[in-house]
């Protein structure tokens, strides 16, 4: 089983930042990719970001210049940078990821419990 624990969300102004981040825990797994979801009040859940294991990113065009996802694979902890934020960025934030438990070597979808952002306009 692996556990993921995301923090850093709140509140903040219009062109503010925030960094979130996403940390997981477990026995004997290996994460491939992470990624960043977002669901806003009444709206469907949504990609932001994704990251591979060995680094390679994408982004939604609506963030695209404004929000940054890395991961420390050391750590097995993934952040965002979200910068220049706007109002329509309030949503619940999630973390995801493709991890597999060793030595069963199935992978499996794995949620966090989302952390709140809340940005005033």
């Amino acid at each position: 089983q692996v556990h993921l624990v995301e923090s850093g969300g709140g509140l903040v102004q219009a062109g503010g930042s925030l960094r979130l981040s996403c940390a997981a825990s477990g026995r004997d797994f290996s994460i491939n990719a992470m990624n960043w979801y977002r669901q806003a009040p009444g709206k469907q859940r949504e990609l932001v970001a994704l990251i591979t294991r060995g680094g390679t990113t994408n982004y939604a065009d609506a963030v695209k210049g404004r929000f940054t996802i890395s991961r420390d694979n050391a750590k097995n902890t993934m952040y965002l940078q979200m910068n220049s934020l706007k109002a329509e960025d309030t949503a619940v934030y999630y973390c995801n990821a493709q991890a597999m438990v060793l030595p069963t070597f199935i992978v499996n979808d794995y949620w966090g419990q989302g952390t709140q952002v809340t940005v005033s306009s």
